[in-house]
């Protein structure tokens, strides 16, 4: 008798709606369009960068003109190249014409000099000088980020002509919610916000609605701090000024958010032991991902050779007391771990202005303070395990040995990184794996003179 199925089943195992990818793999061309047409820019390009570059391609070329471009913003840079790779010319040029010059340089700082030539090559006169200013500026500067296409007010004009200056204008600049205000040779003079213009009579002049103590940035300044610096000051936009303080460009909320994302996740791949890369996980293959992984692994590798050296200078006192052995993997734990709590807690507080160089002893005294006091909750785990598996004089020996080295391992986590940043080296460098394998060596130096100043061996 046929059995029939089970409606709970069907509930426990519900049918997954397919991906973009699958639909367009089947050739299900009008699933297609209808799935692009149900979805938003940020969803569509996400599915895109899971895809290899030939049915990212395929489905890029389903949506209409407008959607594509908000598509197409929404991707990273590495995954924008590969689709403009599969464009024909015509498609190609409308659509980096349509991006705004910020974006457009951005993407272009990744790209490879062939698809950068096609890109500039494609682009009007007025677009071209605009890309071309912006990447002009150093690598990793506020001018890299900032988006030219601003409404700038003069400070000698009524509301009602501000007003009449941001219709005009604003259609062809990114935000008009910030509105810098210069003086006659473009200078920064101070900000007003729309909001103001708005609810204040049309006779106001401008110069009194002004806020002349705007947060602002110097075009060569880190964009990485800039970003921040509006993070602290809550600053929708901030106004970007060159060496003489003349008016360049503005740096928009959604420019800054994505600096600290990508230098957030440069710092979480330093800090775990890997080369920073770019693009969608799942898009890489196994390769590629061990490729950026392998150098670091190898070179900790490596360094752990430091260990090995240790225990064999102190193979004299294992074999005496064999069961000292036991407890090593347990205290190069704690004390890895220690020093890469201190660590990390250190590269944040760095990446967001708390630690600055100048306070390096007060954060060697206070981590130094907190690896005591640990070591000394630990210390009393410790001794509690090691007396019952070993005796009193061992168990003494590992719970100096953990107050010592979580001390140790935090003083040193919490020092790497600032000695890293006065010399100029990426804090993240420095950070987890490299503490943590220096102080598995040192570690086991502190065991070990430990066990011989308390046993006598």
């Amino acid at each position: 008798m046929p059995q029939t199925p089970s409606p709970v089943a069907d509930e426990l195992h519900p049918e997954l709606p397919e991906s973009l990818q699958e639909i367009v793999e089947k050739q299900h061309l009008h699933a297609a369009l209808e799935w692009l047409e149900t979805h938003p820019p940020h969803v569509i390009a996400d599915e895109l960068a899971r895809m290899d570059n030939v049915t990212a391609g395929i489905a890029f070329r389903l949506l209409d003109k407008d959607r594509a471009l908000a598509v197409f913003e929404e991707l990273e840079p590495v995954d924008q190249q590969a689709i403009l790779e599969g464009l024909r010319d015509h498609t190609f040029a409308e659509l980096v014409e349509a991006m705004d010059p910020d974006d457009r340089a951005r993407m272009l700082r990744e790209a490879p000099a062939k698809v950068a030539g096609r890109v500039l090559a494609g682009l009007s006169a007025h677009e071209r000088q605009m890309t071309a200013a912006l990447l002009g500026y150093p690598e990793g500067s506020v001018g890299r980020y900032m988006t030219p296409e601003v409404v700038a007010l003069p400070q000698d004009i009524t509301v009602e002509q501000a007003l009449r200056t941001v219709r005009e204008k604003g259609a062809h600049a990114e935000t008009v919610y910030t509105l810098p205000v210069v003086d006659h040779g473009r200078r920064l003079t101070g900000i007003v916000e729309l909001r103001e213009l708005v609810l204040s009579p049309p006779e106001t002049m401008v110069s009194a609605l002004v806020v002349t103590e705007a947060t602002f940035a110097r075009a060569a300044d880190s964009a990485e701090q800039a970003a921040r610096l509006m993070r602290e000051t809550n600053d929708l936009n901030l106004p970007v000024v060159d060496s003489e303080d003349r008016l360049v460009g503005l740096l928009t909320f959604d420019d800054a958010d994505e600096v600290i994302e990508a230098a957030d996740t440069e710092d979480m791949a330093r800090q775990s032991g890997s080369a920073p890369w770019s693009g969608h996980y799942m898009a890489a293959g196994v390769w590629q991902l061990a490729r950026y992984r392998a150098l670091w692994l190898s070179l900790l590798l490596v360094a752990a050779t430091l260990t090995v050296s240790v225990t064999r200078a102190f193979e004299g006192t294992l074999e005496e007391v064999a069961a000292l052995a036991m407890f090593i993997p347990m205290l190069i734990g704690a004390g890895g771990n220690a020093g890469a709590q201190a660590a990390t807690s250190c590269v944040r507080a760095l990446a967001v202005g708390e630690v600055r160089g100048s306070d390096l002893l007060k954060v060697i005294w206070r981590e130094c303070r907190v690896g005591v006091v640990l070591g000394g909750l630990l210390a009393v785990l410790g001794v509690g395990v090691a007396a019952a598996f070993v005796g009193a004089k061992i168990a003494v020996v590992v719970g100096i040995t953990l107050v010592v080295i979580c001390a140790w391992a935090a003083t040193i986590g919490g020092t790497m990184p600032l000695l890293a940043k006065r010399l100029r080296i990426d804090p993240a460098v420095v950070s987890a794996p490299m503490v943590t394998t220096l102080v598995d060596a040192t570690g086991l130096v502190i065991y070990f003179l430990t066990a011989k100043a308390v046993l006598g061996v």
